[in-house]
């Protein structure tokens, strides 16, 4: 059964950097399409960037400023965020799924999820 892990979450303040990890038991990472989401309190589940075996995607409001990677070996997808922004303080998700990466903006696209991490950016 897959599972999916995230860690990494801290406080940081604005303009500052932080390091995702999405460890997956259970299956291969690198056949996936791996997302990460974000969520506030009171708002939808946001999807800020993905990858699959064909490539990687983001949201607009995070592109150039975070990162999505993969290391086979740990079988772990990371989300390098630099220039933390106020905004992007939110319980930060990973998803997978087998079937691409085509409706990955989707909260509904993804099957598993792990419990979240949270990223907290202060002034």
């Amino acid at each position: 059964q897959r599972q999916l892990k995230e860690s990494g979450g801290g406080s940081v303040q604005a303009g500052g950097s932080l390091k995702l990890s999405c460890t997956v038991s259970g299956d291969t990472a690198s056949e996936l399409c791996v997302a990460w989401f974000r969520q506030c309190p009171g708002k939808a589940r946001e999807g800020v960037a993905a990858m699959s075996p064909v490539g990687t995607y983001y949201a607009e409001n995070v592109e150039g400023r975070f990162t999505i990677s993969q290391d086979n070996a740990k079988n772990t997808v990371y989300l390098e965020m630099n220039d933390l922004k106020i905004e992007d303080t939110a319980m930060y998700y990973c998803g997978a799924d087998r079937a691409g990466c085509w409706g990955w903006r989707s909260r509904g696209w993804f099957h598993n999820w792990g419990q979240g991490t949270q990223v907290t950016v202060s002034s």
